[in-house]
């Protein structure tokens, strides 16, 4: 797993930031993405890559150690604020080179047209990301 991030991304504040497109080119080599949104936040819209392990940011702390440690993982939330703090944290806990941040979040992912899945029963409402909430579902 040495050097699996090697000539991809930049280096702010400590942490490996990759864009969305470097992140999708290396989740189809093997990385796993770790998609930290909460729950009805990551059921709409969901990056369309191999393998994604969904793990909101508010229990990551209860639930770290359930993440595996033989594969490189970049983390990604809504914009790429959590994700970062993530990254932080797990970099604390020794983590260390086998992880990266995905900078823009999912914002980024579909502004660049990445492939997503989208489940439109799932629709979110709200006038920015940070009041994102389910709509009220028709019966």
């Amino acid at each position: 797993m040495e050097g699996f991030f090697t000539g991809f991304g930049f280096i702010s504040g400590g942490i490996l930031n990759l864009t969305p497109r470097q992140t999708l080119v290396i989740c189809q080599k093997g990385a796993l993405l770790i998609d930290i949104r909460e729950d009805f936040m990551n059921r709409f819209k969901m990056m369309d890559v191999p393998e994604v392990i969904y793990c909101p940011y508010s229990i990551l702390e209860e639930t770290y150690q359930n993440l595996p440690t033989d594969r490189p993982m970049i983390f990604a939330d809504a914009s790429g604020i959590h994700s970062k703090e993530a990254v932080k944290f797990l970099i604390d806990k020794g983590f260390g080179e086998r992880i990266a941040n995905m900078a823009g979040g999912i914002v980024e992912w579909e502004r660049d047209e990445l492939p997503l899945i989208i489940d439109k029963n799932e629709k979110l409402s709200g006038s920015c990301m940070c009041q994102l909430r389910p709509r009220n579902k028709k019966e």
